[in-house]
């Protein structure tokens, strides 16, 4: 009789279980959270693209039911969210190392961007770089290219996130031979993906010394009219840094605030050689800032003042840059290891940076610094179902005492298994299932000798 009634209280709690589409379970499910809630034996219930509860496995057991995905041996964490990258120069990945940025770029990356870079292969490189951007559990990216329309509809295809910033800059690229036909460009991209759900639309100038005064004008009126994001590359150099001052008796944040850059949504990339006046003007302004750690290392850039900006409360997030001599991959668990090293190291303070304040870079930190902590970067009740599950069961994770210095000091990029997007399944078992891998990677080769040829003319 026990046995009966025990059967029938069961069914009793399946019948009332609330139907949701996906359970997700992990060893330990890392919210992100105001509270930064780590729960052990956790789960998560999602329905459409969102997240219903995170909670205890057990609790979400007896109130949801719906199709399960058991990691018992990894943690969940939040979708990775990149605030800084160049996507399609994934075909031009070493095509030219250890140089400093002024000779990078105008002997090696700009010919070869005028002699290759067509829509074509801005959807070719973006479908590389997302392939290995979902491999090691990036979920969202920042880019800043030409023919964006083609990265927006490549991305689409991967299922990924993306805040993607059409270029304009003052001499003649692929897309556009003035600034202002960049303009009218970036008019009609902003109007195209307004309101998408994986898109957001923004106005990318390169930086203040590739633009006028005027460009720059022009494009923060346009963003603000489209109610858009404006990305732009700021300080990076202690050469430009210099130069600017020279020129104009002000530094390029100066400049920029002088001319109402900063007067709406700004995310500003690098932001090495500022000062204590910069980085009041960024932080009253709202302005998000892209650490670099790798790309600042490898091009000689110098050190951003990382922990000043995040103790004064400006929202800093992470980016991999460009891979094609400035960082050669997009790996986010690399850029969390160096940014947390690269503080200790230059501050003198093995407490500098530490590993949960890296991985907040990597999430909500990034998120809060492109304006999307309201639906991305955490993992509760509400926000958009973009979560990763990474494997806890290599040699190099055991054993596991505290679970983000583990993340952030011992996990790869290659030991995430599992990655959903706005409630899709992208990654399943370690392998991309939105994405044509040996289809990229062909047409990766085939690019590759393309280029090579072009440089030789």
């Amino acid at each position: 009789m026990k046995s009966f009634w025990s059967s029938l209280a069961l069914a009793a709690c399946a019948f009332a279980a609330d139907p949701v589409d996906w359970i997700v379970t992990g060893r330990y499910v890392v919210t992100m959270d105001s509270t930064r809630r780590v729960i052990e034996n956790g789960a998560l219930a999602i329905r459409g693209d969102s997240i219903v509860e995170a909670g205890p496995a057990a609790g979400i057991a007896n109130k949801y039911t719906g199709k399960r995905i058991d990691r018992p041996g990894a943690a969940i964490l939040p979708g990775l969210i990149n605030t800084h990258t160049h996507a399609p120069m994934s075909l031009l990945r070493g095509i030219a190392d250890d140089l400093r940025l002024q000779e990078w770029l105008e002997k090696y990356i700009f010919p070869a961007e005028a002699r290759n870079v067509t829509a074509e292969f801005c959807a070719w490189g973006t479908r590389l770089a997302a392939l290995e951007m979902l491999e090691s559990g990036t979920t969202t990216y920042t880019d800043m290219y030409y023919f964006e329309d083609s990265i927006a509809e490549a991305t689409k295809e991967a299922g990924m996130r993306g805040v993607l910033g059409q270029t304009i800059i003052g001499f003649p690229v692929p897309d556009a031979k003035t600034p202002a036909d960049a303009l009218r460009f970036t008019e009609g991209f902003l109007k195209k993906y307004a309101g998408d759900p994986l898109i957001v639309p923004a106005v990318a100038p390169h930086a203040l010394y590739t633009n006028s005064d005027e460009t720059l004008k022009a494009s923060r009126a346009l963003a603000n009219r489209h109610s858009a994001p404006l990305l732009i590359h700021l300080s990076e150099t202690k050469r430009e840094n210099g130069e600017i001052v020279a020129k104009r008796g002000l530094s390029p944040t100066r400049v920029l605030e002088s001319l109402g850059l900063f007067e709406g949504r700004t995310l500003a990339a690098h932001a090495v050689w500022v000062d204590e006046a910069d980085m009041q003007i960024l932080k009253a302004r709202g302005v998000g800032v892209a650490h670099c750690p790798s790309s600042n290392m490898k091009l000689a850039s110098g050190v951003a003042p990382v922990t000043r900006m995040l103790s004064m409360g400006i929202p800093v997030g992470l980016g991999p840059d460009g891979p094609a001599g400035s960082n050669n991959d997009f790996n986010l668990f690399e850029e969390m290891d160096l940014a947390a090293k690269l503080q200790k190291v230059t501050t003198g303070d093995p407490q500098a940076l530490p590993a949960e304040q890296a991985l907040a870079m990597a999430t909500i930190f990034g998120a809060r610094a492109l304006g999307l902590d309201k639906q991305i970067g955490s993992l509760e009740a509400g926000k958009k179902a973009d979560w990763i599950a990474v494997s806890l069961e290599g040699a190099h994770a055991a054993p596991l005492y505290q679970i983000y210095s583990q993340i952030v000091y011992a996990l790869k990029g290659s030991d995430v298994s599992d990655v959903m997007v706005n409630g899709r399944v992208v990654v399943r078992g370690g392998e991309v299932v939105s994405l044509k891998k040996r289809e990229i990677l062909a047409k990766a080769k085939e690019y590759q000798v393309r280029i090579l040829r072009s440089l030789q003319q």
